[in-house]
Protein backbone atom coordinates (compact mmCIF):
# COMPACT_ATOMS: atom_id res chain seq x y z
CA UNK A 1 0.00 0.00 0.00
CA UNK A 2 1.24 3.45 -0.87
CA UNK A 3 1.86 6.28 1.60
CA UNK A 4 -1.12 8.12 3.39
CA UNK A 5 -0.01 11.67 3.10
CA UNK A 6 -2.32 13.43 5.17
CA UNK A 7 -2.07 17.42 6.11
CA UNK A 8 -4.37 18.38 8.85
CA UNK A 9 -6.27 16.31 11.67
CA UNK A 10 -9.52 17.39 10.23
CA UNK A 11 -8.35 15.77 6.86
CA UNK A 12 -7.24 12.28 8.37
CA UNK A 13 -10.35 12.31 11.11
CA UNK A 14 -12.31 12.09 7.10
CA UNK A 15 -10.09 9.94 5.81
CA UNK A 16 -10.06 7.12 8.29
CA UNK A 17 -12.77 7.24 9.73
CA UNK A 18 -14.63 6.69 13.27
CA UNK A 19 -14.07 3.21 12.54
CA UNK A 20 -10.13 3.84 12.11
CA UNK A 21 -7.82 1.80 13.59
CA UNK A 22 -5.59 2.59 17.21
CA UNK A 23 -2.20 3.52 15.40
CA UNK A 24 1.64 3.10 16.72
CA UNK A 25 3.23 6.37 16.07
CA UNK A 26 6.37 8.35 15.77
CA UNK A 27 7.27 12.36 16.38
CA UNK A 28 9.69 13.94 14.57
CA UNK A 29 11.11 16.23 12.08
CA UNK A 30 13.37 12.93 10.54
CA UNK A 31 15.71 15.62 8.39
CA UNK A 32 18.14 13.39 6.82
CA UNK A 33 15.74 9.68 7.84
CA UNK A 34 19.43 8.59 9.70
CA UNK A 35 20.05 5.60 11.12
CA UNK A 36 18.42 6.50 14.10
CA UNK A 37 15.28 7.71 12.30
CA UNK A 38 14.98 4.29 10.70
CA UNK A 39 15.99 2.73 13.88
CA UNK A 40 12.69 4.03 15.61
CA UNK A 41 10.96 3.74 11.76
CA UNK A 42 11.44 0.10 12.37
CA UNK A 43 10.27 -0.03 15.82
CA UNK A 44 6.93 1.11 14.76
CA UNK A 45 6.30 -1.27 12.25
CA UNK A 46 7.39 -3.89 14.15
CA UNK A 47 4.41 -2.89 16.67
CA UNK A 48 2.04 -2.12 14.58
CA UNK A 49 2.53 -5.28 12.76
CA UNK A 50 2.08 -7.58 16.17
CA UNK A 51 -0.67 -5.31 17.28
CA UNK A 52 -2.44 -5.14 14.02
CA UNK A 53 -2.75 -1.32 14.21
CA UNK A 54 -1.48 1.40 11.26
CA UNK A 55 1.90 2.69 11.54
CA UNK A 56 1.86 6.27 11.07
CA UNK A 57 4.70 9.13 11.73
CA UNK A 58 3.84 12.83 12.68
CA UNK A 59 5.91 15.36 11.40
CA UNK A 60 5.97 19.46 10.32
CA UNK A 61 6.23 21.52 7.63
CA UNK A 62 8.31 24.18 7.35
CA UNK A 63 11.03 23.07 9.88
CA UNK A 64 9.51 24.80 13.03
CA UNK A 65 13.09 26.81 13.57
CA UNK A 66 11.84 28.31 10.24
CA UNK A 67 9.40 30.13 11.80
CA UNK A 68 10.46 30.83 15.81
CA UNK A 69 13.90 31.12 14.85
CA UNK A 70 14.74 31.75 11.25
CA UNK A 71 18.07 33.13 11.88
CA UNK A 72 19.03 29.79 13.21
CA UNK A 73 17.00 27.02 10.85
CA UNK A 74 19.59 24.83 10.06
CA UNK A 75 20.29 23.71 5.88
CA UNK A 76 17.79 20.71 5.67
CA UNK A 77 19.29 17.62 4.23
CA UNK A 78 16.36 16.54 2.22
CA UNK A 79 12.83 18.22 0.92
CA UNK A 80 9.46 17.35 2.25
CA UNK A 81 8.96 15.02 -0.73
CA UNK A 82 12.23 13.42 -0.28
CA UNK A 83 11.52 12.96 3.63
CA UNK A 84 8.05 11.60 2.72
CA UNK A 85 9.30 8.70 0.47
CA UNK A 86 12.17 7.98 3.20
CA UNK A 87 9.10 7.42 5.51
CA UNK A 88 7.45 5.59 3.32
CA UNK A 89 10.33 3.06 2.43
CA UNK A 90 10.57 2.02 5.76
CA UNK A 91 6.87 0.74 6.06
CA UNK A 92 4.97 3.67 7.61
CA UNK A 93 1.74 3.15 6.63
CA UNK A 94 0.44 7.06 7.30
CA UNK A 95 2.24 10.23 8.17
CA UNK A 96 0.42 13.25 9.37
CA UNK A 97 1.89 16.65 7.97
CA UNK A 98 0.91 19.30 10.50
CA UNK A 99 1.60 22.89 9.00
CA UNK A 100 4.04 24.49 11.97
CA UNK A 101 3.09 27.98 12.25
CA UNK A 102 2.49 30.49 14.95
CA UNK A 103 -0.69 29.09 15.98
CA UNK A 104 0.10 25.45 16.21
CA UNK A 105 3.19 26.79 18.40
CA UNK A 106 1.13 27.94 21.08
CA UNK A 107 0.13 24.68 21.86
CA UNK A 108 0.39 23.23 24.96
CA UNK A 109 2.38 20.37 25.57
CA UNK A 110 -0.91 18.45 27.22
CA UNK A 111 -3.59 19.92 24.65
CA UNK A 112 -0.92 18.50 21.61
CA UNK A 113 -1.13 15.12 23.09
CA UNK A 114 -4.71 15.64 23.89
CA UNK A 115 -5.79 16.71 19.78
CA UNK A 116 -3.67 15.20 17.83
CA UNK A 117 -2.23 12.18 19.66
CA UNK A 118 -5.60 10.79 21.42
CA UNK A 119 -8.34 12.60 19.51
CA UNK A 120 -7.18 12.81 15.90
CA UNK A 121 -4.46 9.53 15.48
CA UNK A 122 -5.75 7.43 18.22
CA UNK A 123 -2.33 6.56 19.62
CA UNK A 124 -1.80 2.97 20.85
CA UNK A 125 1.80 3.26 21.21
CA UNK A 126 4.33 6.44 20.91
CA UNK A 127 7.92 5.71 20.02
CA UNK A 128 10.06 8.79 20.35
CA UNK A 129 14.02 9.66 20.90
CA UNK A 130 15.02 10.40 24.33
CA UNK A 131 15.86 14.12 23.59
CA UNK A 132 12.03 14.75 22.03
CA UNK A 133 10.55 17.77 22.85
CA UNK A 134 6.94 19.14 22.32
CA UNK A 135 4.49 21.79 22.84
CA UNK A 136 4.68 25.24 23.26
CA UNK A 137 8.16 26.69 24.22
CA UNK A 138 9.27 22.88 23.86
CA UNK A 139 8.14 22.50 27.62
CA UNK A 140 6.93 18.92 26.87
CA UNK A 141 9.68 15.96 27.40
CA UNK A 142 9.56 12.15 27.32
CA UNK A 143 9.05 12.34 31.23
CA UNK A 144 5.67 14.37 30.60
CA UNK A 145 4.68 12.13 27.74
CA UNK A 146 4.88 9.18 29.99
CA UNK A 147 2.50 10.48 32.34
CA UNK A 148 0.15 11.53 29.50
CA UNK A 149 0.18 8.93 27.60
CA UNK A 150 -0.52 6.92 31.60
CA UNK A 151 -3.52 8.87 31.69
CA UNK A 152 -4.49 8.69 28.20
CA UNK A 153 -4.15 5.13 27.27
CA UNK A 154 -1.28 4.81 25.58
CA UNK A 155 2.60 3.51 25.68
CA UNK A 156 5.25 5.50 25.20
CA UNK A 157 8.63 3.68 24.13
CA UNK A 158 11.72 6.00 24.02
CA UNK A 159 14.07 4.47 21.49
CA UNK A 160 17.76 5.10 22.06
CA UNK A 161 19.97 6.62 19.89
CA UNK A 162 22.37 5.10 17.30
CA UNK A 163 26.02 6.02 18.06
CA UNK A 164 28.85 5.31 15.94
CA UNK A 165 32.49 5.52 17.20
CA UNK A 166 31.43 7.86 19.99
CA UNK A 167 29.53 9.93 18.08
CA UNK A 168 25.90 10.10 18.12
CA UNK A 169 24.05 10.01 14.94
CA UNK A 170 21.67 13.25 14.55
CA UNK A 171 20.77 15.36 11.32
CA UNK A 172 23.13 17.95 12.88
CA UNK A 173 26.26 15.60 12.80
CA UNK A 174 25.30 14.75 9.26
CA UNK A 175 25.07 18.62 8.36
CA UNK A 176 28.58 19.20 9.65
CA UNK A 177 29.95 16.23 8.12
CA UNK A 178 28.42 17.29 4.65
CA UNK A 179 29.62 20.50 4.78
CA UNK A 180 32.72 19.58 5.87
CA UNK A 181 32.91 16.97 2.59
CA UNK A 182 33.14 14.39 5.06
CA UNK A 183 30.54 12.35 2.61
CA UNK A 184 31.89 9.18 4.06
CA UNK A 185 30.97 9.66 7.42
CA UNK A 186 27.86 10.88 6.42
CA UNK A 187 27.15 8.13 4.53
CA UNK A 188 27.56 5.78 7.44
CA UNK A 189 25.27 7.71 9.71
CA UNK A 190 22.89 7.84 6.73
CA UNK A 191 23.39 4.17 5.97
CA UNK A 192 23.14 5.13 2.05
CA UNK A 193 25.33 8.04 0.24
CA UNK A 194 23.85 11.55 0.87
CA UNK A 195 22.33 12.53 -2.43
CA UNK A 196 21.39 15.63 -4.17
CA UNK A 197 18.24 15.31 -6.78
CA UNK A 198 16.66 17.65 -9.26
CA UNK A 199 16.75 18.56 -12.45
CA UNK A 200 18.97 18.69 -15.43
CA UNK A 201 19.76 22.38 -15.96
CA UNK A 202 21.25 23.54 -19.26
CA UNK A 203 24.56 25.05 -18.19
CA UNK A 204 26.99 27.65 -20.17
CA UNK A 205 28.59 24.88 -22.77
CA UNK A 206 32.07 26.32 -21.93
CA UNK A 207 32.16 22.26 -20.07
CA UNK A 208 31.52 20.63 -22.96
CA UNK A 209 33.01 22.45 -25.52
CA UNK A 210 36.25 23.57 -23.64
CA UNK A 211 36.60 20.45 -21.13
CA UNK A 212 34.54 17.50 -21.09
CA UNK A 213 30.65 17.03 -21.17
CA UNK A 214 28.47 17.74 -17.86
CA UNK A 215 25.17 17.36 -16.66
CA UNK A 216 24.35 19.91 -14.22
CA UNK A 217 22.26 19.33 -11.68
CA UNK A 218 19.62 22.57 -10.42
CA UNK A 219 17.90 20.47 -6.85
CA UNK A 220 15.67 22.69 -4.21
CA UNK A 221 17.91 20.93 -1.48
CA UNK A 222 20.00 23.31 0.71
CA UNK A 223 22.85 20.83 2.36
CA UNK A 224 25.13 20.96 -0.45
CA UNK A 225 28.27 19.06 0.02
CA UNK A 226 31.69 21.10 0.55
CA UNK A 227 33.38 22.79 -2.41
CA UNK A 228 35.21 20.57 -4.44
CA UNK A 229 35.37 17.37 -6.76
CA UNK A 230 34.00 14.06 -5.61
CA UNK A 231 33.57 10.24 -7.26
CA UNK A 232 29.78 10.40 -7.50
CA UNK A 233 27.25 7.82 -9.03
CA UNK A 234 24.78 9.79 -11.30
CA UNK A 235 21.43 8.16 -11.30
CA UNK A 236 19.07 9.51 -14.70
CA UNK A 237 16.80 7.80 -17.48
CA UNK A 238 15.96 5.11 -14.80
CA UNK A 239 20.14 4.01 -14.89
CA UNK A 240 22.95 4.33 -12.97
CA UNK A 241 26.79 5.72 -13.88
CA UNK A 242 29.81 6.18 -12.30
CA UNK A 243 30.81 10.19 -11.92
CA UNK A 244 33.27 12.67 -11.42
CA UNK A 245 31.35 15.85 -9.67
CA UNK A 246 32.46 19.55 -9.48
CA UNK A 247 30.96 21.44 -6.67
CA UNK A 248 31.81 25.34 -6.64
CA UNK A 249 32.26 28.21 -8.76
CA UNK A 250 34.16 27.38 -11.39
CA UNK A 251 36.90 29.75 -10.95
CA UNK A 252 38.60 28.39 -13.78
CA UNK A 253 35.89 29.97 -15.77
CA UNK A 254 35.56 33.40 -13.29
CA UNK A 255 32.54 31.75 -12.02
CA UNK A 256 30.25 33.17 -9.41
CA UNK A 257 27.71 31.23 -8.55
CA UNK A 258 27.63 27.63 -7.14
CA UNK A 259 27.22 25.06 -9.72
CA UNK A 260 26.98 20.69 -9.07
CA UNK A 261 28.48 19.53 -12.51
CA UNK A 262 28.78 15.99 -13.00
CA UNK A 263 30.79 13.95 -15.69
CA UNK A 264 29.25 10.60 -16.26
CA UNK A 265 31.37 7.45 -17.60
CA UNK A 266 30.35 5.21 -20.70
CA UNK A 267 26.98 7.67 -20.97
CA UNK A 268 27.03 10.04 -24.61
CA UNK A 269 23.47 11.41 -24.25
CA UNK A 270 23.44 15.48 -24.43
CA UNK A 271 19.86 15.81 -22.07
CA UNK A 272 18.89 19.32 -21.89
CA UNK A 273 16.28 18.14 -19.11
CA UNK A 274 14.62 15.16 -17.02
CA UNK A 275 15.36 13.95 -13.44
CA UNK A 276 18.68 14.00 -12.12
CA UNK A 277 20.00 12.22 -9.03
CA UNK A 278 24.00 12.35 -7.46
CA UNK A 279 25.37 10.16 -4.78
CA UNK A 280 28.15 11.57 -3.19
CA UNK A 281 30.55 8.12 -2.05
CA UNK A 282 33.96 10.37 -1.62
CA UNK A 283 35.97 13.33 -1.98
CA UNK A 284 38.71 13.69 -4.13
CA UNK A 285 39.85 17.35 -3.83
CA UNK A 286 39.54 20.84 -3.65
CA UNK A 287 38.26 23.14 -5.74
CA UNK A 288 40.85 25.06 -7.97
CA UNK A 289 41.87 27.57 -10.47
CA UNK A 290 43.74 26.53 -13.27
CA UNK A 291 45.48 28.03 -16.09
CA UNK A 292 42.93 27.42 -18.92
CA UNK A 293 40.76 24.90 -20.16
CA UNK A 294 43.59 22.76 -21.22
CA UNK A 295 45.06 22.35 -17.99
CA UNK A 296 41.41 21.86 -16.08
CA UNK A 297 40.67 18.87 -18.72
CA UNK A 298 43.63 17.47 -18.06
CA UNK A 299 43.01 16.95 -14.10
CA UNK A 300 39.33 16.38 -15.01
CA UNK A 301 40.89 13.25 -16.77
CA UNK A 302 42.90 12.86 -13.57
CA UNK A 303 39.95 12.68 -11.57
CA UNK A 304 37.68 10.56 -13.35
CA UNK A 305 40.84 8.28 -12.84
CA UNK A 306 40.28 8.51 -9.36
CA UNK A 307 36.59 7.66 -9.30
CA UNK A 308 36.99 4.57 -11.16
CA UNK A 309 39.58 3.14 -9.12
CA UNK A 310 37.91 4.31 -5.99
CA UNK A 311 34.72 2.07 -7.08
CA UNK A 312 37.01 -0.49 -8.04
CA UNK A 313 38.44 -0.89 -4.90
CA UNK A 314 35.05 -0.57 -2.73
CA UNK A 315 33.53 -3.04 -5.23
CA UNK A 316 30.60 -0.80 -5.78
CA UNK A 317 28.61 -2.07 -9.08
CA UNK A 318 26.66 0.00 -11.21
CA UNK A 319 23.14 -0.66 -12.17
Amino acid sequence: MPLAIVRSADEWLARFGDARKPAVVTIGNFDGVHLGHQKILRSVCDRARHASSMSAALTFYPHPARVLRPAEAPNLLLTLEQRLAAVEAAGIDAVLVMRFDLTLAQVSAEDFVRRFLVETIRAQAVFVGANFRFGHQQAGDVKLLGELGRRSGFEVEVVMPVVQNGVVVSSTAIRQAIFEGCVEDARRMLGRPYALAGQIQTGTGQGRKLVVPTLNLATEQEALPKSGVYATEALVGGKTYRAATNVGVRPTFNGARVTIESHLLDFNENLTGGKLEVRFWKRLRDERRFSGPAELREQVFKDVEQAKAYFLESGRKTT
